[in-house]
């Protein structure tokens, strides 16, 4: 044995696992906080891409690309959109562009990496821990938290490197990676690598690691960037279980299309790797070992961009029969009736942008005050009129307004635990008071009201047409400026709001009409003419406290608070046509 070679006895594993999984951690923690500030940095131009870029599957892809470069991710990105289709927010169809586009932008990342500068890593995780401590700005300490993230990916991939420099030496390793020349093997390891750590951007920087101490070669590189393609499936696959079949196939369309990607490709690696060898730097000054170490590295970037731009090009083109194969591979499940109180658009998927998460529980808000508004519609003529159990089914409506309010509540509960702006804690303040609010009109409702039903059941009362045509005018009013107030709420419409605002006037005008109306009927000739009295009065003090409710919601939107984040037009439309019902 040459002594150049090292023995496995005299290779010190320890520093080397050390170096190698530390230094993989720092790169992933890197990753995290360099996805997380960004997402703070663009969050609401995150949305904006998502509800204006999903219209077609060319421009979806754009969507997807422009997000994945953002959130550092094509796994987060497809999980995300699983979460949109679950939620009802996007369609089969348009998933797959956006999948398709995520491909694209996770190549962002790879050739983040194979830039050489992990010399000054160290400075730019200095620099960026001042202006995240320093300063107390939140923009300036987004912009802090991305440069520190951007150093500690970079010196993660250097300490990789240095931990696995003594393998350089090491037989059994050099055979070992020799083998990955095989593509069938190199595309099953990194496949097999990538679905633990559930990260190809873990998988591309170990192999440009690895690249750069002259490890990998350019074909054995290229095999394994076609492997974490295939891996990185499973983070959305696993997000996809127990969700809605549509989200499944998306997450299946996922699989295809990355597996298609890799067949396509399988037989043209030496291709591949004559192109972006034509096209990447080239070092003619160096020689051997050290020319392949610094001149690899960047070809496996430019190879993974490539690839991934090209099937995006090749595959785009065949969305229909990928949307026909996956819906033959996921059939439909006999349709089940959703129950009225479940939540619609709160998906937990959702939780790892809050700008996101922000506008669908907006989106929820507008299905809770659609319910809130069918009590209200129903109320006053099932309280007059109503039999016992028209009033118990009145009573019951408001179970399905607890279900949905305590959802939203946990939701808001979890997203408070995010990284948020301070704009964004703000409105969730303002959303929980907008469910309670809500949730008062069904209580009041189910509370109040129903009893005042069931006295005058119990009581034999009967309300004169007079009265019933009082109420019902200062009631419609009531159920006008509520309808008004949510309509404004989930659209961010403020002259809808100060509307709701103005109605005051009206409503007590109203409310001093019918006040008039019952006192003069307290004098008259009639039996039980007290409880009447009291029956009639309690109930416009009800309605009058129903219009306090929708006056606090409107005046959260007139004030202009909450206004920067806006419901995408679409579902904000379906969502005012539930409420408008």
């Amino acid at each position: 044995m040459l002594l150049a070679e090292v023995t496995s006895d005299a290779l010190q594993f320890g520093p080397l696992l050390t170096g190698l999984i530390g230094g993989l951690a720092l790169f992933l923690f890197g990753l995290d906080q360099m996805s997380e500030s960004l997402k703070m940095i663009a969050g609401d131009g995150l949305k904006k891409v998502l509800a204006t870029l999903t219209t077609n599957r060319f421009t979806g892809a754009v969507a997807g690309s422009i997000v994945t470069a953002v959130v550092q991710s094509s796994s987060v990105t497809t999980v995300l959109v699983v979460g949109f289709i679950s939620a009802g927010l996007m369609t089969l169809t348009q998933s797959i562009g956006v999948i398709m586009g995520a491909n694209i932008g996770s190549t962002f990342t790879a050739q983040l990496i194979a830039f050489k500068v992990t010399h000054y890593s160290l400075l730019l995780v200095a620099t960026g821990f001042f202006l995240q401590f320093a300063s107390r700005h939140d923009g300036v300490r987004y912009y802090g938290q991305l440069i520190m993230g951007s150093g500690l990916i970079f010196f993660g991939m250097q300490l990789m490197s240095d931990g696995t420099e003594p393998l350089r030496s090491y037989r059994p390793f050099i055979e070992m990676m020799h083998q990955m020349d095989r593509p069938f093997l190199g595309i099953l390891v990194a496949a097999i690598f990538t679905a633990i750590v559930q990260s190809s951007a873990a998988t591309t920087g170990l192999v440009i690691a690895l690249a750069g101490q002259g490890f990998v070669s350019l074909d054995a590189g290229i095999a394994l960037i076609f492997g974490a393609n295939i891996g990185t499936c499973i983070t959305a696959g696993l997000a996809s279980i127990g969700k809605p079949r549509e989200a499944v196939r998306a997450a299946l369309a996922h699989v295809v299309f990355n597996i298609a990607g890799v067949a396509i490709w399988f037989a043209f690696i030496p291709e591949l790797s004559a192109l972006v060898q034509w096209v990447s730097p080239q070092s003619p000054e160096l020689s051997g070992l050290a020319r392949v170490a610094a001149e690899t590295p960047r070809q496996i970037a430019n190879a993974h961009t490539v690839f991934n731009v090209a099937n995006t090009f090749m595959l785009i083109w065949f969305t229909t029969p990928m949307v026909w194969l996956v819906k033959r591979l996921v059939p439909e499940k006999p349709v089940s009736a959703d129950r009225p109180g479940a939540p619609k658009y709160l998906d937990p998927l959702l939780l790892q942008t809050p700008a996101l998460a922000v506008d669908v529980v907006r989106l929820e808000l507008g299905r809770l005050g659609a319910a809130a508004l069918h009590m209200m519609r129903g109320a006053l003529h099932t309280i007059i009129h109503g039999s016992r159990q028209q009033v118990s089914q009145l009573h019951e409506l408001d179970n399905h307004v607890d279900e949905l309010h305590g959802a939203i509540v946990t939701y808001l509960g979890r997203l408070s635990q995010e990284n948020l702006s301070d704009h964004q804690s703000e409105q969730l303040h303002e959303f929980l008071s907008v469910a309670n609010y809500l949730e008062s009109i069904g209580d009041m409702i189910e509370s109040n009201l129903v009893e005042a039903g069931r006295d005058r059941i119990a009581n034999r009362l009967m309300i004169s047409k007079q009265t019933e045509a009082v109420l019902e005018a200062l009631n419609r009013e009531v159920i006008r400026a509520t309808e008004r107030a949510i309509e404004s709420f989930v659209s961010g419409d403020v002259d809808s709001a100060r509307i709701v605002l103005e109605a005051k006037s009206t409503i007590n005008a109203l409310a001093d009409q019918a006040e008039v109306h019952l006192s003069g009927r307290l004098i008259a000739d009639a039996p039980n003419r007290l409880a009447m009295y009291r029956l009639e009065s309690e109930i416009m003090e009800y309605l009058k406290r129903m219009f306090y409710f929708a006056k606090r919601i409107a005046k959260l939107t007139a004030n202009g608070r909450g206004r920067e984040t806006e419901v995408p037009p679409q579902e904000a439309a379906e969502n005012l046509d539930e409420v408008r019902v």
